[in-house]
């Protein structure tokens, strides 16, 4: 069993920063593949960024050039740096681990993107 908890949400101006960061427990993060995903309000849960347990990375062409995901197995965490930050990036983040069949999920941190 892996609980996951992200941290590092909040407001922020449309051009701005911010970098998320998950902390596992419970398990080693090492082999998981480790995603951070987002749903804004009404709309389906989408992939942002993934990393594999190789340092695979993949990312969809609306974050590509702007989010960049890293991984510490030594810290068990897992960190989203977000720059040049929008308004449709506005969204709950929710980080994921994923094996096999297993997927665990945590409870999400709020980004709001705004003036």
């Amino acid at each position: 069993q892996v609980q996951l908890v992200e941290s590092g949400g909040g407001l922020v101006q449309p051009g701005g920063s911010l970098r998320l960061s998950c902390a596992a427990s419970g398990s080693s993060l090492s082999i998981y593949i480790m995603g951070w995903y987002r749903q804004a309000p009404g709309k389906a849960r989408e992939l942002v960024a993934s990393i594999t347990t190789g340092g695979g990375i993949n990312y969809p062409d609306s974050v590509k050039g702007r989010f960049t995901i890293s991984r510490d197995n030594a810290k068990n965490t897992v960190a989203l740096q977000m720059n040049s930050l929008k308004p449709e990036d506005t969204a709950v983040y929710y980080c994921n681990a994923a094996r096999y069949s297993v997927s665990y999920w945590g409870k999400g941190t709020l980004v709001t993107v705004s003036s």
